[in-house]
This record gives structure tokens, sequence and C-alpha cells, in this order.
């Protein structure tokens, strides 16, 4: 909830306020859920990806944002969740 407003704050002066919205992401700290059978289960069947989403794969969003190429979005959160928000 943050994201917007501080985008309507500092849009005049050249700075955009995004997010990137990571789903269910294997990493060290998700590791002990990943290898628990029935959490595993219920991530890879409430994700339309069926699969837990990989760090490198919220990559190319961060870089995006980062560069000019989105030097005109301001105020947007984009999930990188294998579909789990449009699934709800």
């Amino acid at each position: 909830m943050l994201t917007r407003p501080m985008a309507l704050e500092w849009a005049r002066h050249n700075v955009q306020a995004n997010g990137l919205g990571p789903g269910y992401i294997r990493t060290g700290m998700t590791g002990t859920l990943t290898i628990d059978p029935e959490f595993d289960r219920y991530i890879r069947t409430r994700t339309p990806a069926g699969r837990w989403g990989e760090k490198r794969e919220l990559v190319g969003t961060a870089v995006f944002l980062a560069s000019p190429a989105a030097d005109f979005v301001n105020g947007q959160i984009i999930y990188v969740d294998g579909g789990l928000l449009a699934a709800l």
C-alpha cells in the first residue's frame, strides 16, 4: 500500500515507485517449506504454474523496473507469481 502514495508524492521529482510482488519463491528461507510434502503439495495445487518460483525468475522484472524502459511506469506492482493472483 506504500507504492501508490510514494508514486504520487515523488513523481514530480522524476522518481518512480513500483513494487515487485513475488509468489512462492524457493529460497534459503523457504527451504523447510519446500521439503514439507503437505505444504509443497498445497503450493503446487494453488499456483496455476504448478510449481514454486525460482529466484532467477524475479530478475527480469527487477531489471526492467530499474531500467529507462520503466521511466513512465509509476505506482504499479508487477506480480511474478506463476498466476497465483489471477486465480484468486
